[in-house]
């Protein structure tokens, strides 16, 4: 059943706090629309930008898309990243389900977050296949080669031609049976029976998007804001309230 249809934003945002309020485990599902407010690039976005560049595995000629990195790199977490890495330090939430690649929410604190698509932090040689993960060998003017062989670093999201990380696919999966309250922030997708299908039926959605998707009809909230916006917002109420 929809609450507030039709209502204030600053109503829904206080029944989104006194949801929060009464929640023992809390979950937050993220897509582009979390990043996009701090100068993100989407993955549509860094598809466009490859046009043109070529990868085979097992060869060192290839090239990661130099227009997607240099983007990432000069842009930082959003508020919302930032307010979610606040909630899971208050012990509300216990854990980030994200098909980003950015790392956005690792750089902005958040420990527990599943990234089921990979990303920058999950990176492999195209030669010999070792492993050399951390975003942090991103941060280098020249493409990163393999200490072993000199072969190139790939990122996950290329050498899995854009896969599911299965680890991090099995913590969503443990997260969403167990959380009462799911939040959805800037996604489209629910990625079905990758994660979608293990959820608690009795779990409470909020979806936070300011336009039309298909949670529309699922949530039992729908605020239309970018997330920025509403969890600015959020704090404020939350602060009055205390």
């Amino acid at each position: 059943m929809r609450i507030f249809k039709g209502g204030r934003s600053v109503d829904k945002i206080q029944q989104l706090a006194d949801y929060i309020d009464r929640s023992h485990a809390m979950v937050a599902i993220t897509g582009a629309g979390i990043s996009v407010a701090g100068g993100g690039v989407t993955y549509g976005q860094m598809r466009f930008s490859s046009r043109g560049i070529g990868v085979r595995r097992g060869s060192d000629e290839s090239s990661f898309l130099p227009t997607y990195l240099e983007t990432m790199f000069s842009y930082q977490p959003s508020f919302a990243h930032y307010a979610l890495a606040d909630l899971e330090a208050e012990g509300k939430l216990i854990g980030i389900i994200t098909t980003n690649v950015d790392c956005m929410h690792t750089i902005a604190g958040s420990k527990n977050v599943a990234e089921i698509q990979g990303s920058l932090q999950v990176n492999c040689c195209s030669k010999c296949g070792r492993h050399c993960d951390g975003y942090e060998i991103w941060k280098q003017e020249e493409l990163p080669r393999c200490k072993t062989c000199g072969g190139s670093i790939l990122p996950w999201p290329l050498y899995s031609h854009i896969g599911l990380w299965d680890a991090d696919v099995r913590k969503a999966r443990e997260w969403m049976a167990e959380a009462d309250l799911i939040l959805v922030i800037g996604t489209r997708g629910n990625y079905g029976d990758v994660y979608w299908s293990c959820r608690r039926k009795d779990a409470v959605i909020v979806q936070i998007n300011p336009g039309h998707t298909g949670f529309d009809g699922v949530a039992s909230l729908n605020i239309r804001q970018g997330s920025d916006d509403a969890f600015r917002s959020l704090k404020a109420v939350r602060n009055g309230n205390e």
